[in-house]
């Protein structure tokens, strides 16, 4: 247990990925990746996914490693990222994570509850009546099936609510009933950095970077996306929106006015998440890097020493 997870979250266009490259840096180790929008390597623009630059700063791990045609679900992700982690430790006494995705970020640092295997022709048919009669029918179907999970989970996301649908479906019980068992312990300790701001400037840096991905050529990767838009990984802010767009339901403007308010939303549910976590540093967008640092120091060497 002398080894130590370092954990970025936060919301979206907050500065993670800048703030782990230069923890990865300072510590000489490597990054795993924990954004699940990221894994697929056809979709590079809409998920702002690191640089070639911030790429080439430090070793990254789980970026663009997987394509949208192949199934790859969370747990795939707490497979292949203990296995990677297990392999780094045995040369690094750090490991940097970093990401936006609150339940990609726990299947890592706590675990995943541990789920019935089910046909997987059920996802199949939510997938179709996510396609032909909207989210909306889900969410009444997840309702009637489980309403305690109901009242938790992201409504708007459709690849939650599927998942708890295939569960409740597949197994005749409800979602929730699998939750909060016994998950084990990890063989490292975890020391996770929040990075936060007022939400003025959250809201204000998440319309500059959709802006930027517009104008770097987000229309041309989603239209090259179009064909195949009933695919789970699609089902994400910033291609939903044009594929609308494309099917001449909604303007050009109007979608990317949908995308800045989506993403908004998605901020909003990141902190909501990792506000859960009581025991996080939490650090302004602002502060100084080796302030940061510093901090994360301090509060690693106290973690080493708590039995």
């Amino acid at each position: 247990m002398k080894k130590i997870l370092i954990s970025v979250v936060g919301p979206t266009a907050i500065g993670k990925t800048k703030l782990a490259i230069a923890l990865a840096q300072h510590y000489k180790t490597e990054i795993i990746s924990a954004d699940s929008r990221q894994f697929f390597k056809e979709m590079c623009i809409g998920t702002a996914v690191p640089s070639n630059e911030e790429l080439a700063a430090a070793p990254h791990h789980f970026i663009k490693h997987n394509s949208i045609f192949e199934s790859y679900s969370v747990g795939d992700f707490e497979k292949e990222a203990i296995k990677k982690l297990s392999k780094l430790f045995t040369k690094k006494e750090v490991v940097i994570m970093v990401g936006g995705s609150g339940l990609y970020v726990d299947a890592v640092t706590k675990g995943l509850d541990h789920f019935p295997t089910v046909n997987p022709n059920i996802r199949l048919q939510l997938n179709t009546t996510l396609e032909t009669e909207g989210i909306e029918a889900l969410q009444q179907q997840l309702k009637e099936l489980d309403s305690n999970y109901y009242l938790k989970v992201d409504l708007e996301n459709p690849h939650r609510i599927i998942r708890a649908l295939e569960i409740c479906i597949g197994s005749g019980k409800p979602y929730s009933s699998f939750l909060n068992k016994d998950k084990g312990k990890r063989p490292f300790k975890v020391l996770t950095i929040g990075i936060n701001a007022d939400r003025e400037i959250i809201y204000d840096r998440i319309n500059q970077r959709v802006n930027i991905m517009v104008s770097d050529g987000l229309l041309a990767e989603a239209k090259a996306l179009l064909p195949h838009k009933a695919l789970n990984a699609l089902q994400t802010v910033g291609y939903r929106e044009l594929f609308n767009h494309f099917d001449g339901e909604w303007t050009l403007d109007f979608a990317v006015s949908e995308i800045k308010k989506n993403t908004r939303r998605f901020a909003k549910r990141q902190l909501t998440w990792f506000k859960k976590n009581e025991n996080t540093l939490w650090v302004s967008f602002d502060d100084n890097i080796y302030d940061i640092i510093h901090q994360t120091e301090k509060k690693a060497t106290k973690l080493l020493n708590n039995p």
